[in-house]
Parts: C-alpha cells; structure tokens; sequence
C-alpha cells in the first residue's frame, strides 16, 4: 500500500519547507491574526512552519494533523525552542474538539489534500462549528496548471547527517470532472552511494474555481468573504499561478 506523508515524506517536507522560511505566507497571518485574543488553530500543521511564528509572537495557536511523523517533527521543533503547543493528530473532516476558536487558518494549500468532494464539504462544516460568533477562516488554495500525465519530475535534499534523499514525481490520475490529480511520488535515501530507505506515496490533490470556492464557503454560512492573491489583502488574483487567500467570517446569530 502506497504511503501518505510518511517517515521519508516527513523529512523531506522538513527539510524543503524549513521553519524561518517564508513565501509571504508568514507575514501575512502573522497580520491577518495579529489583534486575536482568543484560541486559533491550525488544520494540517505539518512540522510547524507557520505554526511557530505565530506562537513566538505570543498568540495562542493550537494544531493538527493526520500524519503522525509530522506531527512528531512539529513537536521537536517546538520544544527546541521552548514552546509546548497543543498538538494532535486528527482529520479535517472529522476532529472534534472542546476548544471554541477565534481564528482557524489553513495555509500553503493544505486543504487541497482533502480530494473528494464530500470529505472537504465535512471540514468546512467542522471548521464552521468549531468557529466562535465572528470567528475567521482563513484558507490558501491554489490552481493546477499542469496536468500533463506520467512526465517526471526529480528533486534532491541532502538531509542533516549528510545522506542524500531524492524524489521522483508523476501524475498518474486526472479526473476533470471531480477536479483532482493523483500523484505517485518515490522517495529514496541514500549514503556513502547506497539506497537505504524507499517510500512511496499516494498524493492527491484538488482545485477549485475561485468563485466556486466562495460560492462553497457561503453555502456553509460564511459571510464577509474576501479573497487575496499571493499575499497582497483583498487583490484580486490576475494569474493561474498565484496563490489564492480566502477570509471568511462564521455570523452564527
């Protein structure tokens, strides 16, 4: 059976979206969340990245994920710095939790992950119940633009003690009408010029229409919805490459 961020996986991601790196994408929550009093939280929290500045900056964030070696790198990369965040490992579309939030923030497309229709309509609808009266959501999406079947594409890391991890990429699936991919990607670990880990991985992703995902959102209950582009509040995207921020507030009264 084909793997889902696995131990390999985890690393990489570690490794290739390291905590300190930014794609404008820290800023700007670290903006958009900045007079938030109350509890905030992060779906798909992977190993930490935006999690962490937006704790150092004194803001109460919990989070999780389905992937259980993310969260364990999420967890050591908190505690080398001195921060004991609620983390736990839970779905989207199924965690519950006794916490009321002001704020719950779903960067990087992480939310794409959740390929099937009926999955992601169930995580906004917990996102939305999980929301106090006027609590924001915010949410990065992106467009595909590639959807060129079976061609490779290869990347290489070299991981902290020196060994060498590659990956090899390709699209093998293409369902146009329920708007997703499936990528199988290979992972391989190498030292001193021998393999001495692999791991495959089953990745699917979906897109969305930008005013179909407003539509969506509105359909859940929320209201006040504006979305960005590439980090620049309230302008609108003008490229299918950009990065795609939708804020929307749940009005529960």
């Amino acid at each position: 059976m084909l793997g889902y961020y696995s131990k390999l996986s985890s690393e990489v991601y570690d490794l290739d979206k390291y905590i300190g790196l930014s794609f404008g994408d820290v800023e700007f929550y670290s903006d958009r969340l900045a007079f938030c009093k109350g509890n905030i939280l992060e779906p798909g929290v992977g190993t930490g990245r935006i999690l962490i500045p937006l704790l150092e900056k004194g803001l109460k964030v919990d989070g999780f994920d389905a992937s259980e070696e993310m969260l364990k790198i999420c967890q050591y990369n908190c505690e080398k710095r001195g921060l004991n965040p609620k983390l736990i490992e839970g779905k989207m579309e199924s965690v519950s939790l006794d916490t009321e939030y002001e704020a719950i923030i779903v960067p990087t497309g992480t939310f794409l992950l959740l390929h099937r229709r009926e999955d992601s309509l169930k995580a906004l609808n917990n996102f939305y119940n999980h929301l106090s009266n006027g609590g924001r959501l915010i949410l990065d999406t992106f467009l595909q633009t590639d959807l060129s079947i079976d061609k490779i594409s290869t990347r290489t890391w070299e991981s902290k003690n020196g060994d060498i991890i590659t990956l090899e990429t390709k699209v093998v699936e293409v369902d146009y009408i329920n708007q997703y991919t499936i990528s199988h990607n290979r992972y391989e670990k190498w030292s001193n010029g021998e393999r001495i880990q692999t791991e495959l991985e089953r990745f699917p992703l979906r897109w969305y229409g930008i005013e179909e995902f407003k539509m969506i959102l509105e359909q859940v209950g929320f209201e006040n919805i504006i979305i960005s582009a590439d980090y620049k509040y309230g302008q609108y995207p003008t490229k299918s490459s950009q990065i795609i921020t939708f804020e929307a507030v749940a009005n529960k009264e």
